[in-house]
């Protein structure tokens, strides 16, 4: 139930309180008094519309499974080969590279399974790799397929924010994430 706040709309000031919190430091340094004062208003508020921080983590990272959407229709709407599907897995690093605090929050941080509208915003990005998955192999069995793609790229999303990859040489993440795409979708095991 919306309620009008000099904001306009104070969950979503919340929201965007959050986010613009861990994209200056981090999970760790987000609370509901820490969004309370961003939002510039009492530190009760909040609690009027997230029972606890674990409520505002999965309604900020809602936000972020919607701009991950978002940006990777950008890049293909409907991909349809390997190349297009390299181009999604570098967008989704990038995303990381370019917004490491709401993704930690997406994927590393504990979010309320009950919330209806992360768990949508999740359902969409797993839907928008299955539908690549279905284009790009149309033989293979979708769901699997799917989670396989996902997981390398995720896995190098996070090998380059936990330092593990260098990320600081501009068009390297690009080349190591089409490369590496492209090297397990053209690999043939030995019989």
């Amino acid at each position: 139930m919306p309620t009008s706040y000099h904001h306009g709309d104070l969950p979503a000031a919340l929201v965007r309180a959050a986010v613009e919190i861990l994209e200056e430091g981090g999970a760790g340094d987000l609370s509901l008094r820490a969004a309370a004062r961003r939002a510039g208003v009492s530190n009760a508020a909040p609690y009027r519309h997230f029972a606890d921080r674990r409520a505002l983590l999965s309604a900020v990272a809602a936000v972020g499974y919607r701009d991950l959407a978002i940006e990777l229709a950008a890049v293909h709407p409907a991909p349809a080969s390997a190349d297009d599907l390299a181009d999604v897995g570098i967008a989704y690093v990038q995303f990381a590279l370019s917004r490491p605090g709401l993704f930690r929050v997406m994927f590393a941080e504990p979010c309320d399974p009950a919330d209806e509208e992360r768990t949508s915003a999740a359902e969409t990005i797993n839907a928008y790799v299955e539908s690549i998955v279905a284009r790009v192999f149309p033989d293979a069995e979708p769901e699997p397929m799917a989670v396989a793609v996902w997981a390398l790229v995720h896995g190098l999303a996070f090998l380059y924010l936990d330092g593990k990859f260098d990320s600081g040489t501009p068009g390297d993440v690009d080349e190591r994430v089409r490369a590496a795409v492209h090297a397990v979708l053209s690999a043939t095991p030995r019989t």
